[in-house]
């Protein structure tokens, strides 16, 4: 079975290099290396593409400011639980459907990613334009949680966490990392 993801290869610096140009154009290296995460979690799962819940868990694991947001301890154990889950039977329906809430545009689709996880990247980096800043994570989680057919919004409110309330918040973050 051949896997739309492009897989990272495992030799050259060089390679890695061309592999977080073509997945995370525009996001900086701290991105870059969230989007990396995401893509090395979905072809391990053996998923068609890279969704917002693989987005949401990279972030998770690699960004303090993100996990400062959605509160250390107990919540983002959850969240991290309901995500390891996901290739032992949690996500399994996930992997025969593509997430789209049919809302997202054409224009906004990327190559080995489910569409709205293009759009959410998109959405970060526009995001951060309008601040006059880089793409931080908080930003990406932001834009995960903009749209409520978001699968990174289903794994939030299964972990009791509200997508609208912390939409809010991060809607109110000024662009202090340590925010």
């Amino acid at each position: 079975m051949q896997h739309r993801i492009p897989r990272p290869s495992a030799g050259k610096a060089r390679d890695r290099d061309v592999h977080r140009a073509e997945h995370g154009a525009g996001l900086g290296e701290e991105l870059a290396v969230v989007v990396d995460g995401a893509c090395r979690r979905a072809v391990r799962d053996a998923d068609r593409q890279i969704d917002t819940a693989h987005l949401l868990h990279s972030l998770l694991e690699s960004d303090a400011a993100v996990r400062a947001v959605l509160g250390e301890g107990p919540r983002t154990a959850r969240l991290l639980g309901y995500l390891i889950q996901r290739s032992i039977g949690y996500g399994l329906r996930w992997q025969s459907a593509v997430e789209d809430s049919g809302s997202v545009p054409a224009t906004v689709r990327a190559a080995g990613f489910s569409p709205l996880a293009a759009a959410a990247l998109e959405h970060a980096r526009e995001r951060a334009a309008r601040r006059g800043g880089p793409v931080h994570g908080v930003d990406l989680l932001a834009a995960l949680v903009a749209d409520p057919q978001a699968r990174a919004v289903e794994v939030l409110e299964h972990a009791a966490v509200d997508s609208r309330d912390l939409l809010v918040r991060l809607e109110a973050w000024a662009g202090d990392p340590a925010h």
